[in-house]
């Protein structure tokens, strides 16, 4: 596992996290930076808060994306990946969006059920083709 690999993961786990204990949108990294028991990277640092920053566009835009499905009825570790691989879309200006889809799949097929890795894939290959069209909506300020 490439060490970009390890640091989504961990960004994931720190997402997932703050959802199951009730907190917002990466509400679990503070304790997390201060035990940093596993250790958390700079690189899992920005994907959590971009993600929290960003979460009202990104949940929005996974939502539009996601046929038939809500944010609420995805199973959480496929509405985390969906979060973190639309932000390295979006903002993340080194990570190529095959990259980000790519690992966003890989690690749904690791961590999640047996038809998310093509649910994600679906998603994810969706907004990249509207963003490279340049028909996605803009951030609201």
């Amino acid at each position: 596992m490439g060490a970009r690999t390890k640091y989504r993961k961990r960004a994931l786990d720190i997402l997932f996290e703050s959802e199951l204990q009730g907190l917002a949108l990466g509400g679990s990294l503070p304790a997390r930076l201060e035990t940093n028991h596993p250790p958390v990277n700079a690189y899992t640092v920005s994907l959590v808060e971009g993600v929290a920053e960003h979460a009202a566009r990104i949940d929005a835009l996974i939502a539009e994306h996601a046929c038939g499905w809500s944010l609420e009825r995805m199973p959480g570790v496929d509405r985390n990946l969906l979060r973190l691989g639309l932000y390295e879309i979006l903002y993340a200006e080194d990570v190529p969006d095959a990259v980000a889809v790519s690992e966003a799949v890989e690690l749904a097929r690791e961590l999640s059920t047996d038809d998310s890795p093509k649910f994600v894939a679906g998603v994810l290959g969706r907004l990249v083709e509207k963003s490279r069209k340049g028909t996605l909506p803009p951030e609201a300020e």
